[in-house]
């Protein structure tokens, strides 16, 4: 089983950026990157490391918050949509509370634009 894992949660757009405490976690995840805005290099990232691990929550919600931060509300809903998907991990926050990955998924999805079905 998972251990808990820690997340940022930048809550002006309600995206998740999550990050381990392990000296890697933060450099697999882009966590850095996001956190500095510097959403090409996070992405390079996240997608390297989704090739070893293409259903870890944590780099989807990673994935999925620099989609939603470069414009690509479409993606990022895919990604959140796919961490509902997935069995529920524990998500350590920055303000001592415990989230499940579905939560966090939930929240920023909230925070998308909302689409306008065609007629």
């Amino acid at each position: 089983m998972r251990g808990v894992v820690s997340v940022l949660l930048v809550a002006a757009a309600g995206m998740a950026a999550p990050a381990m405490a392990q000296d890697s976690w933060p450099q697999r995840t882009g966590f850095h990157e996001i956190a500095a805005g510097n959403f090409l290099a996070a992405e390079r990232t996240l997608l390297e490391e989704r090739r070893a691990s293409p259903d870890s929550p944590e780099l989807m919600l990673n994935l999925a918050a620099v989609y939603a931060k470069t414009g690509r509300a479409a993606e990022a809903r895919a990604l959140y949509d796919s961490v509902l998907q997935e069995k529920p991990i524990a998500m350590d926050m920055p303000s001592g509370a415990i989230l499940s990955s579905h939560t966090v998924a939930r929240t920023g999805l909230r925070h998308l634009p909302q689409t306008i079905a065609a007629r």
